[in-house]
């Protein structure tokens, strides 16, 4: 079983829209629900769980009905202290319902530019790996600084990769590596592939796509906006 744990529990609204960024109308639906539906629409994934705040989790039911046309959410998982903890609650109910040896695919509501081939690589790939990581390759030069003045030494951009979201997990080997962090470490944790590294899990890494881009910004949202209008909504 291919499991999809959705990571919508952020409530920040840094974009001044008044709600946190995964749930900004874009053409007539909110940003998640681009998400939800591409990855309910893949024929490889069987289930979903979405970590969403208590408050939006009504609003969540309506848009679900319409963007999860095949039928697969699972439930709602508790936000956590941090994206991590969040990560490990939404892991704790996916075991209630999947094995040891399924595959969880995790992915942020705020990444909608999700490919079908991306999807497609995580769950394949993984075969013969306890995780996949997408990734890019840096394009500028890195440099290495102690105290954030001065430039302290050169890093060797070859060896430097960006990950992206989605990422995905033998899900026992992968919920275990989360739990040994408890109950401080985890909420040190800022990449989901931290404790699968931190614990000696195989994570091999493929080409990420840079038109997945995460809406942090306002121009990322512009840009998304853009894309969304040009397309008529087909993503």
């Amino acid at each position: 079983m291919n499991i999809a744990l959705i990571l919508s529990g952020g409530t920040g609204v840094r974009l001044g829209a008044g709600v946190p960024k995964q749930y900004i109308s874009v053409q007539g639906k909110p940003i998640i629900s681009y998400c939800i539906e591409k990855i309910s629409a893949h024929a490889q994934i069987d289930a979903i769980t979405i970590v969403a705040d208590q408050k939006w989790q009504k609003d969540l039911k309506i848009w679900i009905k319409e963007a999860d046309r095949t039928k697969k959410f699972r439930g709602f998982s508790q936000p956590g202290a941090n994206r991590q903890m969040s990560i490990l609650n939404g892991l704790e109910d996916i075991s209630c319902y999947a094995e040891a040896e399924d595959v969880v695919l995790i992915h942020d509501a705020a990444r909608p530019m999700l490919s079908d081939e991306q999807i497609t690589a995580c769950l394949t790939e993984i075969e013969g790996h306890d995780g996949i990581l997408p990734v890019l390759p840096m394009k500028d030069t890195v440099y290495m600084s102690e105290d954030g003045k001065r430039v302290f030494s050169l890093m060797d951009r070859s060896k430097i990769f960006s990950g992206q979201a989605p990422e995905s997990f033998v899900l026992g080997k992968y919920l275990e590596a989360n739990r040994r962090l408890l109950p401080d470490r985890i909420l040190k944790i800022n990449g989901s592939t931290e404790p699968a590294v931190m614990a000696g899990m195989d994570i091999a890494m493929i080409a990420g796509d840079e038109n997945n881009f995460k809406i942090t910004t306002q121009a990322d949202l512009n840009r998304f906006c853009g894309i969304v209008k040009e397309r008529g909504n087909m993503l």
